[in-house]
């Protein structure tokens, strides 16, 4: 019967049928919609904003202070920046290892390397 069923091409429709109950009986068995949508809500709402281009600081010019002040960024970090200039792009602080990888993710929306 199944030589049969593969011959004439209604293999296809048997699985469709398959799936369609499968895709019927997760319905019925998963819980209301609406009850997770209100939790999904304040996640989107906790994502930061862009940080306006006058905020950023300048990994080329910025002293120690400042480059202190952004997050992760401490006095060892922030000398071997000013040690490592000039920067082409701010990921070079990350490329060239001046910094790890996980600290240059919590700090790249706030910095940029201006060009001379």
């Amino acid at each position: 019967m199944i030589r049969r069923l593969l011959r004439s091409g209604r293999v296809l429709a048997l699985i469709a049928v398959a799936v369609a109950a499968v895709a019927a009986l997760a319905l019925i068995a998963s819980p209301p919609a609406a009850a997770a949508k209100p939790a999904a809500l304040p996640a989107a709402a906790a994502k930061p904003a862009t940080v306006p281009a006058a905020d950023l600081v300048d990994i080329n010019t910025a002293s120690v202070e400042e480059l202190m002040a952004l997050p992760g960024i401490g006095d060892a970090y922030a000398k071997k920046i000013v040690a490592g200039r000039p920067y082409k792009s701010k990921y070079e602080l990350a490329t060239r290892r001046i910094i790890p990888r996980s600290t240059y993710s919590k700090m790249r929306e706030l910095v940029i390397a201006k060009q001379k």
